[in-house]
């Protein structure tokens, strides 16, 4: 069994409701490539903004179910605040984090950069005056929330390497670290996480693929030298040129994340699976005859696996090199 200081892999389910069937495959999968290559594999629950009561016992009870084991005790997000103020601290003292005061439908109206994705944030508030930033903050109390934290970005995008999609370079804008409503961003959550879990190989679905770069980008700062420094490496160098961006863009070596998006799993109509789509969580197959075996098989299936019966026999015959590439369809009976 790994130690308390070995790298690691995660799963970390939000305690919204009973997983559902693609989320099982997820967390298989995520079990699976930790323990292959010898991680340890760590368990967190995401509950800073959605929880239902016993939703994480129940999650827990079936992960234990299917076959999984994880290492450590279980870390809650909200619990972690400390540890989010310090990773803000340490970007404001290094000058990179700015008060927001747009509301979300001004930054979906408002002009974007060309090839931006939807939504991203156009740096409308990143170099207002002190008379500007004042009547920002007028601005807020009279909606009764605070200015929004920011990351003063130093570049336009960041690349990362997935275990299948390749190299994947994404967009970086100046991505929210702290919301109005005073709750921490999930990206600044994740990245403070992992590195408080030793976590180096990160498995999920590849709806969040796009998030990566940014994650990435984010963890670089918070380990690399920029920071520690305190240079500014948006402003130290003036404007960042192409070239600068390319090399921007490659991965920091000293803190390298592996990961590895699978693809989702989808209803018949091809939507992304919902527990709105009917018996889709492990209970709810249990409840119609089914035991977890079965459960457990028909997520072996979707991998190319016959007769699986819990994680450990995925474990034992699952190649990686083999995981569809299409979404997994979710079709079942009634």
């Amino acid at each position: 069994m790994p130690d308390v200081d070995s790298p690691a892999g995660r799963y970390a389910p939000s305690p919204s409701g009973d997983l559902h069937l693609g989320n099982l495959r997820t967390a298989i999968l995520a079990w699976v490539l930790a323990r292959r290559s010898g991680r340890a594999f760590r368990l967190r629950v995401e509950d800073l903004d959605r929880v239902r009561e016993g939703a994480e016992e129940r999650q827990l009870e079936d992960l234990e179910a299917i076959g999984l084991d994880w290492d450590g005790e279980v870390m809650h997000q909200s619990r972690r605040a400390e540890a989010y103020d310090a990773a803000i601290g340490r970007l404001a003292d290094a000058g990179l984090v700015y008060e927001c005061y747009c509301t979300r439908r001004e930054i979906l109206e408002a002009p974007s950069a060309p090839h931006a994705p939807p939504g991203a944030y156009p740096g409308t508030c990143r170099d207002l005056d002190g008379n500007a930033r004042e009547r920002g903050r007028a601005r807020m109390r009279e909606l009764r929330r605070e200015p929004a934290l920011r990351l003063r970005a130093g570049v336009a995008e960041w690349a990362v390497h997935d275990m299948f999609a390749g190299e994947v370079t994404g967009t970086v804008d100046d991505l929210v670290l702290r919301r109005g409503d005073g709750v921490v961003a999930y990206n600044l959550a994740v990245v403070v996480d992992d590195a408080a879990q030793g976590v180096d190989q990160v498995v999920r679905a590849d709806d969040l693929l796009s998030s990566a770069p940014r994650q990435a980008y984010l963890a670089h700062l918070l380990g690399g030298a920029d920071l520690a420094s305190g240079t500014d490496p948006a402003t130290s160098a003036g404007p960042a040129t192409s070239a600068d961006r390319t090399r921007a863009a490659a991965p920091d070596p000293t803190a390298p994340m592996e990961y590895a998006h699978v693809p989702l799993a989808v209803s018949p109509s091809g939507a992304r699976l919902a527990k709105r789509d009917g018996a889709v969580t492990l209970r709810d197959r249990l409840e119609r005859g089914e035991d977890v075996g079965d459960v457990v098989g028909r997520i072996g299936a979707s991998l190319g696996l016959e007769g699986c019966r819990s994680a450990p026999d995925v474990l034992e015959r699952w190649d990686p090199a083999t995981l569809p590439s299409e979404p997994w369809v979710v079709d079942l009976p009634a």
